[in-house]
């Protein structure tokens, strides 16, 4: 999840925010028996505001490349007065986002980026807006291109790709049960607490906006299963409370790794297959 940008957004956003984990904070206690994590909620919210910091120069880079090359080479204009367009952009943005976020977590260098999101380990509203300070590298824009390209407008798709990130905002709680029917086609607490999980069964599972459905078609959909205590944050936990090493710990990790490879076959391996591959071991005669 990419945090949506702009400062109007930000304005009226923010106080929503903030009266919601301010009312998680208290349901949270009564239903665990145990505080809040406002440490490390304080710490989403440091790293946070990094990541709006940073976000300035993701939104000039879309910016130029969307508002400006993309639009201008256009197969097609979408007219976003018809009733049919809206509908379109929403299913096509999902599908978009789909892949946007399953790549995120299967290619080692957008791992580097979208890992600080799953870094927390426990699992709360403020964890949504826990998010990279290299928001460019995060390559979110280029599953969007496409979009522009095909003709509908950039203000358009990042609009709606706002409205989305807004939607998932709630996703992060632990304190929403399972809500029947609506499992089988939204993206739901339930299902993105399955997401968020580091137990081996739940790993890569779930990666839909606002919808489940690409999941349950690309079958990426897992279901929470009550009986399983779920585990967050990273399978290998950050012991820190640094938010620099956050931040940019596993990208200094790639590095070192690429640093360190033998070859260049093995080098791009390191930064395009999934987080954990490593070379296979030199076989002796």
């Amino acid at each position: 999840m990419e945090l949506f940008h702009g400062p109007a957004a930000t304005l009226w956003i923010l106080p929503i925010f903030a009266l919601a984990i301010a009312i998680e904070a208290i349901l949270y206690k009564r239903a665990k028996g145990k505080a809040y994590p406002w440490r490390e909620s304080g710490l989403s919210l440091v790293i946070a505001i990094g990541h709006s910091v940073a976000g300035a120069v993701n939104h000039a880079v879309i910016i130029t490349l969307l508002g400006g090359l993309a639009w201008n080479y256009r197969f097609a204009t979408v007219p976003m007065d018809q009733w049919w367009a809206w509908p379109l952009l929403f299913i096509l943005e999902e599908f978009a986002y789909f892949w946007y976020h399953r790549c995120a977590h299967r290619i080692r260098f957008m791992w580097s980026t979208h890992s600080v999101h799953h870094s927390p380990e426990e699992l709360t509203l403020a964890s949504a807006y826990r998010l990279a300070w290299t928001p460019v590298l995060s390559a979110t824009w280029l599953f969007f291109l496409p979009l522009v390209l095909l003709g509908f407008h950039p203000v358009a798709v990042f609009g709606l790709l706002a409205a989305s990130l807004i939607y998932q905002f709630w996703l992060h709680s632990t304190l929403i049960p399972r809500l029947g029917p609506l499992e089988w086609i939204f993206n739901t607490p339930s299902a993105h607490r399955v997401h968020h999980a580091s137990n081996d069964e739940y790993i890569d599972k779930n990666f839909g906006g606002i919808l489940i459905l690409f999941d349950r078609l690309f079958g990426t959909y897992k279901a929470e299963n009550p009986a399983v205590t779920l585990r967050y944050g990273l399978a290998c936990p950050i012991t820190t409370n640094n938010p620099l090493k956050i931040v940019y710990g596993d990208f200094i990790a790639m590095f070192r790794d690429v640093w360190s490879a033998k070859s260049w076959s093995d080098r791009w391996s390191m930064m395009f297959k999934p987080p954990g591959w490593i070379p296979e071991p030199v076989k002796l005669n």
